[in-house]
């Protein structure tokens, strides 16, 4: 197996070699920067033509090769490029991507230029001890995904489709649950050209009571639900005031129509489709590898941009304080440029969230990598919260001055020193892709020149180009719409009726309907909907859970004994709410009802059998990795016990590696002493020889000369000098194996340390071996529940939506 480059160690990212500011030279000592100093955040300044671009993407290409996955904000479309990475760098893989008018530009034809950028890129590469299968090993590491929220370019991703609850957990973190809820609001005004401050705006207010009241409860809303909400709130107080004086009706009325103006709008039709804005799924792929997420927001308008981002980071908080703490980086966030987020003067409702994560995201692992070319428009306050800054070129003084302020406050946060002096003249010479890299982990300021990239700088991609990149990502994204609907879809629909006639003692329930198409009406068809309670047990996996379900199955024409077969369908918890709260009865058509459904008697046995079904068919799957000693958690699958195994392979990692570096701290350190010692013997032992090689060629030399020029041939004195001479050139003789000693010593104690380093090498590589999360084994268990444990609560029926058109072909209405 051959050996892997030196740079290419566990945790520490290859971002370029030293350079020494002194000479202008770039040496060969790598520049490698440790993944756990990213927990304490970074920021990346530098202007046009810098290098900024280049060493971000490089920061994020380490990261994936180290399994560590990104979600990336992209407001210029420069991001995309992660996804251009050839293995085989061949001139027909770039020559999609390159430029026309540079090749005009170069004299070539788009072929020609193909072929020299190819030849050009293996030589950048090979230029940094990189190769063609290191851009593979970069390709295998983690999927790159484009979304493109309100456009279907890319992976389209929706937030407007609904307001789901939050997990309960956040719901029992006050400040994690308010930190949602003003986010979620401040989102939307935004979108919609009103004032999201949380303390002065009524009409932030009014909307975060509406969500916070929903939420509480677990209730997700849909877009309708919430406009319905914001001219009829489900409660007659905000404060001390009561409703009406505090926002009469006639101006609620005036906010619903604005937001109503978003659904109704074809403009904003591309925001209701797409994947659900959640954060886990844009780390980690279905089956758990790691994912690089760009999020570009290039084609949206400045309004759209701060609503997304703000949804992001609000959703991005929420899942952060849902994490474990640990010291090991988990995931990064990367905003390519900053600017108008997180000013200085101002507050944008992207600042408060920022803020937020600076200050508490470390402790759960969470990287945040921001980036900017003015840092006169950034608030240096809120960047002192970073423990690293990577300085390029800046444009004006006034901007070094801006960085040096920063800079100084981050020094003095993490109890370090700041060279003023220094620092201010290590970036007056600076030049394109030469960094000063200030890291309070660090003893001091380091410089590097930034190495090549292995994806391809193609520059910001068009809209055609996203599409093309991210053709099978989006034929794979296509999911069916709705809570798995399996009735028949596309066909005409049975002429509605009145409200059937149900038992005494049914509920009805209902789901909301989130879009009718104009020329269309809504009519409800009939489920029948159950909720039970199922309890797990397993003492070999440490289990002992409660858990609650809620299904249901369609029904039309006649019913069977057992409804509850291929037709079940799972309803997310607090979807369904109270017929007459969902609808205006008096305007609602209904499809015909089973004649079944009118019968007492049959609730009965139907949800006898809906018992039977859950004891046969709701098993749980566990899971158990020997090698960590982890066992999943209740309603963990495969893919996100996976996913927590990464992390916990990589926290096990990191102090094993820890634990190895001390020990063979001391080791390396005495064997380099030893060196140094043989090392300057060598240099003793050979000025020595040297002196003594001199010394008895001076004497014998003297000798010589008096005897050739002296008045008596064989006096005494020359007999002396001759004599001394000679005595010279056998002490010159000693001292010269001396020397040959002293290099036989320093030969040895190189090879020794070495040996020790080689060894070290090889346990490191042993460690990232053995937890390598693609290497670690599964075992698995499935458990039924406990058959005299199953709660099954009296069952309703679900009335759900059908849009029907005018040619009476109907569609799903919910989801």
């Amino acid at each position: 197996m051959p050996s892997l480059p030196a740079y290419e160690t566990l945790g520490q990212f290859y971002l370029g070699r030293e350079h020494d500011p002194a000479t202008g030279k770039t040496g060969d000592d790598y520049y490698l920067y440790d993944s756990r100093d990213l927990t304490t955040h970074a920021v990346v300044v530098g202007m046009t033509g810098s290098g900024k671009t280049g060493l971000c993407l490089s920061l994020l290409e380490e990261a994936a090769i180290d399994g560590v996955p990104a979600i990336c904000i992209d407001p210029k479309g420069d991001l995309g490029n992660l996804a251009l990475a050839f293995p085989d760098l061949k001139p027909s893989d770039f020559r999609p991507w390159v430029d026309a008018s540079a090749a005009i530009a170069a004299g070539e034809t788009p072929d020609e230029y193909a072929a020299s950028t190819a030849k050009r890129w293996k030589q950048g590469l090979a230029e940094w001890d990189q190769d063609p299968e290191r851009v593979g090993l970069y390709k295998r590491s983690a999927e790159v995904t484009i979304y493109t929220p309100g456009s279907d370019a890319g992976v389209p991703i929706t937030v407007l489709k609904s307001f789901a609850a939050p997990p309960e957990a956040v719901r029992r973190d006050a400040e994690a649950f308010r930190e949602k809820v003003s986010a979620s609001a401040a989102g939307l005004l935004s979108l919609i050209g009103l004032d999201p401050d949380p303390v002065a705006s009524r009409d932030h207010i009014l909307l975060a009571n509406v969500l916070d009241h929903a939420w509480r409860g677990g209730e997700d809303l849909s877009l309708a639900d919430l406009i319905r909400r914001i001219a009829d709130p489900p409660f007659d107080r905000v404060g001390v005031f009561d409703l009406e004086s505090f926002y009469p009706r006639k101006d609620r009325t005036g906010l619903a129509m604005r937001v109503n103006n978003l659904l109704a709008s074809p403009t904003f039709a591309g925001w209701l489709k797409g994947e659900p804005l959640k954060i886990d799924s844009l780390l980690y792929t279905a089956d758990g590898r790691p994912r690089i997420s760009i999020l570009s927001i290039a084609h949206l308008s400045e309004a759209e941009r701060m609503f997304f981002v703000t949804l992001l980071l609000g959703e991005f908080l929420t899942w952060t304080r849902q994490q474990k703490g640990t010291g090991s980086l988990r995931a990064l966030l990367y905003m390519d440029e900053v600017f108008g987020y997180l000013p200085p003067i101002g507050e944008p409702p992207t600042k408060r969230l920022f803020l937020t994560l600076l200050k508490q995201a470390r402790a759960y692992g969470v990287g945040l990598v921001l980036a900017t070319q003015n840092p006169v428009d950034v608030d240096y306050k809120a960047l002192s919260n970073a423990g690293t800054w990577f300085l390029g070129r800046l444009q004006t003084e006034r901007d070094k001055m801006r960085v040096l302020e920063g800079l100084e406050g981050a020094s003095l946060q993490a109890g370090a020193r700041f060279d003023h002096a220094r620092m201010d003249e290590a970036l007056a010479g600076l030049k394109s892709r030469q960094f000063v890299v200030n890291n309070v982990h660090d003893d001091g300021p380091a410089f590097l020149t930034t190495r090549w990239v292995l994806s391809y700088l193609a520059g910001p991609l068009t809209r055609g180009q996203i599409g093309e990149l991210m053709k099978e990502q989006k034929r794979h994204a296509e999911a069916p719409r709705g809570l798995g609907v399996k009735e028949e879809q596309g066909a005409p629909a049975s002429p509605p009726t009145a409200r059937p006639v149900l038992p005494a003692g049914v509920k009805e329930l209902a789901l909301a309907a989130d879009r009718v198409p104009t020329g269309s009406r809504t009519v409800l068809r009939p489920a029948l909907y159950g909720t039970a309670k199922l309890h797990y047990v397993s003492s070999t996996y440490h289990l002992d859970e409660w858990r609650e379900v809620s299904v249901c199955t369609p029904v039309r024409g006649s019913i069977p004994a057992d409804p509850w077969g291929d037709g079940l369908e799972t309803v997310p918890a607090g979807a369904p709410a109270p017929l007459d709260r969902a609808y205006d009865l008096s305007r609602v058509e209904f499809a015909p009802a089973p004649a079944h459904l009118a019968g007492a008697k049959n609730y009965g046995s139907w949800q006898g059998k809906l018992k039977d079904h859950l004891y046969r068919e709701r098993r749980l799957t566990v899971y158990q990795c020997r090698e960590l000693g982890e066992v999943s958690e209740p309603g963990e699958d495969e893919r996100d016990f996976r996913v927590r195994l990464t992390q916990a392979a990589r926290e096990h990692r990191d102090r094993e590696v820890e634990k190895l570096r001390t020990r063979y701290g001391s080791k390396i350190r005495t064997a380099e002493r030893m060196v140094g010692t043989a090392r300057r013997r060598v240099a003793r032992e050979q000025e020595q020889a040297d002196r003594a090689k001199q010394d008895s060629y001076l004497s014998l030399g003297g000798s010589l000369l008096g005897a050739l020029f002296g008045r008596k041939l064989l006096s005494s004195t020359n007999v002396r000098r001759a004599s001394t001479g000679m005595r010279s050139l056998g002490r010159a003789s000693d001292q010269a194996d001396d020397v040959g000693e002293a290099e036989e010593m320093k030969l040895e104690r190189e090879e020794n340390l070495a040996a020790i380093e080689e060894e070290l090498a090889a346990e490191i590589a042993a460690v990232e071996d053995e937890l390598n999360p693609s290497n670690l084994k599964l075992t698995s268990k499935t458990i039924a529940p406990r058959k005299s444990d199953i709660d099954v609560a009296p069952l309703s029926v679900l009335w759900r939506p059908w849009s029907v058109d005018r040619s009476g072909i109907a569609e799903p209405g919910w989801g």
